[in-house]
């Protein structure tokens, strides 16, 4: 692991490292970590004495200097820094390695440092996305098919850090549902912000539409309306199932069935809208609204 600033190592270190653990994965363990974390970013360096505990006292990982002594030591990289600024400088010190690598989102803060990491991970697996993609109840929603969706309204958290560039700090949780449903395509994008939160409107290439309703204040979950034809709508509570069976534990089972073997579950495609989306919409925004025409219009 490299970057020991999110709740999320303590999570993965846990399901990957404790046999006992109600929902232990096997196939990989937390052997090596790079503790990171930004000077300037008070919810990165606040967090970064407490996991590196963690994971060195009750999880036996051992502690290195720099992201290169972690590749050095893996047959997986997890890039799991919470500052999407800082994703592309690390995997530039561990590509030589030639590492499968998950980044965790952000891939990137900007489109054009995450088609760098793409083309520079091009021959080896690289994957990238939010957990919520792997939530049970989406998951099961998409299993029969995607063929049919013709459109959806996603409802969430969108929550902003001074020095995470506005939306990509936690509106990418709903943009990676809305990928997760409609597949790309992407073609208009529109973003209109208030004090109390954020609505976000897409236009696909194919006359499809989805929606992003974030707010900046209450409860953190996350619901999903799925159209299909006739009239016929899903709406999924995407926090559902969270005690049964965390989202880490499908992401994680997702990156052990696939990187290793050479490939992401997560096409690269899917990940580079995702950023698309969210960059579009933070210069929607700052225009007051105005649509932004993505590369596929």
């Amino acid at each position: 692991m490299i970057g020991l600033d999110t709740s999320h190592v303590s999570a993965f270190a846990q399901i990957l490292n404790d046999p006992t653990a109600s929902h232990y994965v096997p196939g990989g363990r937390v052997v090596v970590a790079y503790p990171g974390g930004s000077d300037d970013f008070e919810l990165s360096y606040s967090r970064v004495p407490g996991y590196t505990r963690e994971l060195k006292e009750q999880y036996g990982v051992k502690l290195v200097k720099s992201p290169e002594e972690v590749a050095a030591q893996v047959d997986l990289v997890m890039i799991t820094s919470l500052d999407g600024r800082v994703h592309l400088k690390q995997f530039q010190q561990t590509l030589h390695h030639k590492r499968p690598t998950f980044v965790d989102k952000p891939l990137a803060t900007s489109v054009e440092e995450a088609q760098q990491i793409l083309d520079l991970g091009h021959h080896l697996p690289v994957m990238s996305c939010s957990a919520l993609r792997f939530a049970d109840p989406l998951v099961n929603a998409l299993q029969a098919s995607k063929e049919d969706v013709i459109g959806c309204d996603i409802c969430g958290l969108i929550a902003e850090e001074p020095t995470q560039r506005d939306l990509f700090f936690y509106a990418i949780h709903s943009v990676e549902v809305v990928v997760t449903i409609m597949g790309t395509g992407c073609c208009e994008v529109r973003a209109a912000r208030s004090d109390q939160g954020d609505l976000i409107t897409l236009i696909y290439s194919d006359g499809r539409l989805a929606s992003i309703r974030g707010h900046r204040q209450g409860e953190s979950r996350f619901w999903a309306t799925i159209h299909r034809p006739e009239d016929n709508v899903t709406l999924l509570d995407l926090d559902q199932d969270e005690t049964a069976r965390p989202r880490y534990v499908g992401l994680l089972e997702a990156i052990l069935q696939s990187l290793p073997h050479g490939h992401s579950a997560v096409p690269a495609a899917e990940t580079l809208e995702v950023i698309r989306i969210l960059d579009a919409a933070v210069t929607s925004r700052n225009l007051g609204g105005q649509p932004i025409q993505l590369e596929t219009c």
